[in-house]
């Protein structure tokens, strides 16, 4: 196909839900993905099994097939690390293999984007998108929804680690224990919530393209967008490279670039879109000179694992295959039914404001230690059974970038969160580490601190610690600002400022991280944009 009415860039959470929104309208569109599809061979195995990703992570030649393979540029503040930007290059993007954590976020993330001028994006005008995505497990309510294509579970295989871990941290920190974190608060302790039921993950390309797909719905895999194309001072397709040479697809109404926090602003900034000295440093001609690729940043997190025998599970190739096999031939039986996260906290710090600040993930395995940058096998500090805790900061103040390495589509982007350029960001992870080394000492089932361990546990050691194990979560957005002001790429209405027909819609249009997993929020942005240009 040469033409469409619309043309979306990159199969990932949004991108999936804004194309088959458009195309229920009856448009003829045309999605684009640069990876791979998730549901031919061994693929359907590795991505629709919840408990495969964890083979899939640890194993290099493995993650290689689906992962696009970014560092970040050396970190300044945290020893000089380049560390693993993983994001999916698959069909579903992210969302195929990420760890399915089901966070909506909190009600003040959007009341703030409001604030800061973006009209329709407070809670209620974004809550109706939330209901119209998932099927959650008990049903339609005032705030949740069902019958959506994505389906939304807890998690039900809770190990004795997990629920000790709830406990004490409902004693310890004084926090109330609540049903669901997506309702009507989030702050307290509660079960996981995941995007996986019956066995099977409900990752964005098989919540809304592989059932009941749609003719009129063109998906291309492994299709590599160079840029977009811009005629006079509007979009009217993009570049696609084939084999021998380039192909443009025309996009008679709109063009919308889902490609995430680091393609977005990469593929924008090759079509001439974003900070004017840049682009000229790279012989790309100016079409619009927009600060494409400021505002990026990131939650971390830092893992402490502790010996417990009440953690039941292994990580270890066996366990693994094992737990595989049992879920090829009988869904829904085993460890691998769901995600390998079990309980989350949503806690405030003395740096907390008026919501919480810190979220306290738990895993139920030992995790590697000190960090992951060497790209070797990961290899858990011990088979010895453990829980991991993650205190993870949820609002950075560090900012950082996305930059062209050149002009050339294929080569990877510049890519710099900044970690802990902020001060303030160090000091709440520190308290976070202290915070759940409070809760694990009134567990019971506490044997000994294996990450980071008894070297460091004094707060100044942890201090000199801390660049080595901070570890991203995977979250980045707000490289491709939405706002009306002059640090905006996109409107409100997310329409590329100056460039008419051009729209952008994942993680990266963000004003400011929401708190908590990014993904619904990322599906429910696809969801608004189609429904913005729908209703014109």
């Amino acid at each position: 196909m040469t033409e469409a009415d619309y043309v979306v860039v990159g199969a990932g959470s949004a991108g999936c839900a804004v194309a088959r929104r458009l195309a229920e309208s009856g448009a003829s569109v045309v999605l684009l993905e640069a990876g791979g599809a998730d549901d031919k061979g061994w693929a359907r195995m590795l991505f629709r099994i919840p408990g495969a990703i964890n083979v899939i992570h640890s194993t290099p030649q493995l993650k290689k097939l689906f992962d696009w393979g970014d560092k970040s540029i050396p970190q300044r503040h945290a020893l000089g690390r380049q560390i693993p930007m993983t994001h999916g290059r698959i069909l579903g993007g992210s969302s195929s293999v990420n760890g399915m954590l089901f966070v909506r976020g909190n009600r003040k993330n959007f009341a703030d984007w409001a604030a800061e001028g973006c009209d329709g994006w407070a809670y209620e005008d974004v809550l109706p998108y939330f209901q119209r995505m998932e099927d959650w497990e008990d049903g339609a309510s005032a705030v949740r929804g069902s019958g959506g294509p994505i389906k939304v579970t807890r998690q039900h295989t809770i190990t004795d680690a997990a629920r000790a871990f709830m406990d004490a941290t409902e004693t310890r920190l004084g926090v109330p224990r609540i049903d669901d974190y997506n309702g009507e608060s989030q702050e307290g302790v509660a079960v996981f919530q995941q995007s996986a039921a019956n066995g099977l993950r409900y990752s964005a390309s098989k919540g809304y393209l592989h059932e009941d797909p749609l003719p009129n719905l063109t998906v291309l895999t492994e299709t590599t967008v160079t840029k977009v194309v811009i005629t006079g001072s509007r979009a009217t397709g993009v570049e696609i490279l084939v084999d021998g040479g380039k192909q443009v697809i025309g996009a008679s109404r709109e063009v919308v670039v889902s490609a995430g926090a680091f393609g977005s602003p990469q593929i924008l900034q090759l079509s001439g879109i974003g900070p004017a000295a840049h682009l000229k440093e790279h012989g790309i001609a100016v079409e619009a000179d927009l600060p494409v690729g400021d505002n990026l940043h990131d939650h971390l997190f830092v893992p402490l694992s502790f010996e417990m025998k009440s953690a039941l599970r292994r990580p270890t190739a066996p366990y693994f295959l094992r737990g595989l096999a049992a879920e090829r031939f009988r869904p829904g039986s085993s460890w691998a039914a769901g995600s390998s996260f079990e309980s989350v906290a949503f806690v405030r710090t003395s740096h907390a404001r008026e919501i919480p600040d810190l979220q306290l993930l738990s895993l139920y395995w030992v995790y590697p230690s000190p960090n992951q940058d060497s790209g070797t096998r990961i290899v858990p500090a011990t088979k010895r059974p453990g829980q991991s805790i993650f205190p993870a900061l949820i609002y950075p103040e560090s900012h950082g970038t996305v930059r062209l390495a050149s002009a050339d589509p294929t080569a990877a982007p510049l890519i710099d969160p900044a970690y802990l350029t902020a001060p303030e960001d160090t000091e709440v992870l520190l308290e976070g580490i202290a915070m759940v080394r409070e809760i694990m000492a009134g567990t019971g089932d506490n044997e000994d601190e294996i990450v980071p361990g008894a070297d460091f546990t004094d707060e100044a050691a942890m201090r000199e610690e801390l660049p080595n194990r901070i570890h991203t979560m995977y979250h980045p957005v707000g490289s491709v600002r939405m706002g009306t002001d002059e640090r905006a790429v996109v409107d409100p209405q997310l329409r590329v400022r100056g460039i008419d027909g051009l729209r952008v819609a994942d993680a990266s249009i963000m004003p400011s991280v929401t708190g908590g997993n990014t993904n619904a929020p990322t599906i429910m942005i696809g969801e608004k944009c189609a429904d913005l240009i729908l209703k014109g």
